[in-house]
């Protein structure tokens, strides 16, 4: 299931590029499930983790995703999904509510992909200092601490894992105490 996972991902987001840069997309789910692999054995969180963006960012529908995964591979992958309807503020506000409730393995898996977008946030920030705001259309520094800050307190009960403790350094580096 999980090398399927990988290879359904890598189509599914084939050509794509992450945010402000040149790297294929698919490195980002790929970080994720190795990310998750590394706090669970659970195959279909770890395949979850591959698939994560899947319904968000690309033509993939819910339908194509259950018949290829099953049932709770869809529920976890939904879980991950933004509801790009609303404002920036209205999906973070959500998400961040959202792991007051959130399953255990939901916050695995938030956890590994926003590790993963620390990273990238944290490696740019020092290569680009506080010019790396500018690429995230009107959303700045004080909107994007605001959303991380959610994200380490939504996801403390999670805090043994080295995977957590590196976010909070991360999240420290990039905006501060």
């Amino acid at each position: 299931m999980i090398q399927e996972a990988a290879r359904f991902a890598t189509k599914a987001h084939e050509g794509m590029l992450r945010k402000g840069g040149k790297m294929p997309y698919i490195y980002h789910p790929l970080e994720v499930a190795l990310l998750v692999s590394r706090m669970t054995k659970d195959e279909e969180v770890i395949a979850a983790g591959y698939l994560h963006d899947v319904l968000e960012d690309t033509a993939v529908t819910e339908e194509e995703l259950e018949q290829a995964f099953g049932r709770r591979v869809l529920e976890l992958v939904k879980a991950e999904t933004e509801d790009k309807s609303l404002t920036w503020e209205e999906r973070k506000a959500h998400t961040i509510r959202h792991l007051e409730e959130a399953p255990y393995e939901v916050k695995l898996l938030t956890l590994a992909d926003k590790l993963s977008n620390i990273r990238a946030t944290a490696r740019d920030y020092l290569f680009m200092g506080d010019e790396l705001w500018n690429r995230f259309n009107e959303k700045r520094r004080e909107s994007h601490k605001w959303y991380a800050k959610g994200i380490l307190d939504g996801l403390q009960d999670l805090e043994q894992y080295p995977e957590y403790q590196e976010y909070k350094e991360l999240y420290q580096f990039v905006f501060g105490a």
